[in-house]
């Protein structure tokens, strides 16, 4: 592993005590800033004390290294020096790549609650079965996070599961752990209407949005047109009875959201507007990082949709997630949420280390 240029550290160390003299003197400041800068100050505090860790441990080598060579230094006081600095030198690997992924850019939307859009793709009714074996695990993983979880809106199977369904997960660091999900997820399994016991193969496609506020994303008036309708499917006497339903159209984009779960045209049009940001949003980043650069889309996070990532052999109780050529045989935790953390941390763990080897590349240019 490359060295740590101490440049970067010390422009690091810099921009952390600014921060800090800013904050000191917050009766000049405005909500707005402050709560940037109080933002950005908690995001660099682990890392600069990473930074001074990692110092104290280089000037530790760099003393006992000046006492080993020190001849009118004690014998016995040298060899233990020698022991010392043996277990520094062996400790500072590690330190080392723990300060290298603790600088690597954070990706804004990080901390952001998250959409999560499941479609039922090739497969006919095996394709919704498996898209509605997706949600209520993305909804169990999200329930064992300690997030909140609310279905936003859902068209359901004839035979049960979904044709497409969008859950809302509100929980800080959302987007960190499941950003990782968006692409094609491919089931292999014998349906429960084969009387071969032939497998058939599924699809289904899964979207990962940053849920973005107004801030984020502004939707002015002029750029939409909203168009109310009566609601259908189950629903009882008021989906005959009013027009509850409501259609946004981004007029720019020509993006459409619906939404009809709700029984209050109020609430529908609300989570519409939240859904119809969420997709404005990922748009805007998907356009930024093409402009960036292509090549340094790694393929463990680009959340290219269109791309087969997973696929779930029930037979032999096995995922491989194909974007690491990661397999485990424990298909039965993951899709109930309790074994999805270890294929999400492995990923992440690809993912940082194809932005450190990127950055030991610059750094080598």
């Amino acid at each position: 592993m490359a060295q740590i240029p101490d440049q970067k550290l010390v422009q690091v160390v810099d921009r952390f005590e600014m921060l800090e003299a800013q904050l000191a003197d917050a009766a000049n400041l405005s909500q707005d800033e402050f709560a940037s800068i109080s933002k950005e100050y908690s995001d660099l505090t682990p890392v600069v004390a990473g930074v001074r860790q990692y110092r104290a441990l280089n000037q530790e080598i760099s003393d006992l290294a000046d006492m080993i060579e020190d001849e009118d230094a004690d014998a016995e006081m040298r060899g233990l020096a020698e022991e010392e600095l043996r277990a520094l030198k062996e400790r500072l690997p590690d330190e080392e790549r723990a300060l290298q992924l603790a600088l690597l850019p954070k990706d804004s939307d990080d901390d952001k609650s998250v959409i999560i859009e499941v479609r039922a793709g090739t497969g006919g009714d095996e394709a919704a079965l498996f898209a509605g074996d997706l949600f209520r695990m993305y909804q169990r993983y999200a329930d064992l996070q300690g997030w909140k979880t609310e279905l936003m809106s859902a068209s359901d199977s004839s035979v049960g599961g979904y044709k497409e369904v969008v859950l809302a997960v509100n929980g800080q660091g959302a987007f960190a752990r499941l950003k990782y999900e968006s692409g094609v997820h491919r089931v292999q399994r014998v349906p429960e209407t084969e009387s071969q016991g032939r497998i058939h193969t599924s699809a289904a496609t899964v979207a990962v949005l940053p849920e973005a506020e107004e801030v984020d994303i502004e939707v002015e008036d002029k750029d939409i047109r909203i168009d109310v309708f009566r609601a259908s499917g189950a629903g009882g006497q008021h989906v005959n009875t009013t027009d509850s339903a409501v259609r946004i159209t981004h007029l720019p984009t020509g993006l459409v959201v619906s939404q009809q779960d709700e029984k209050s045209q109020h609430k529908n049009r609300a989570k519409a507007m939240k859904i119809l940001r969420a997709r404005l949003y990922e748009a805007e980043r998907e356009r930024q990082a093409t402009e960036r650069s292509e090549s340094r889309r790694s393929q463990v996070g680009s959340g290219d949709r269109s791309e087969r990532i997973r696929t779930y052999n029930f037979p032999q109780n096995r995922v491989t997630d194909h974007r690491i050529n990661y397999t485990l045989h424990k298909l039965d935790q993951i899709v109930q949420g309790d074994g999805l953390d270890e294929v999400i941390d492995r990923l992440r763990a690809e993912d940082q280390a194809a932005q450190l080897a990127a950055m030991e590349t610059d750094g080598a240019a």
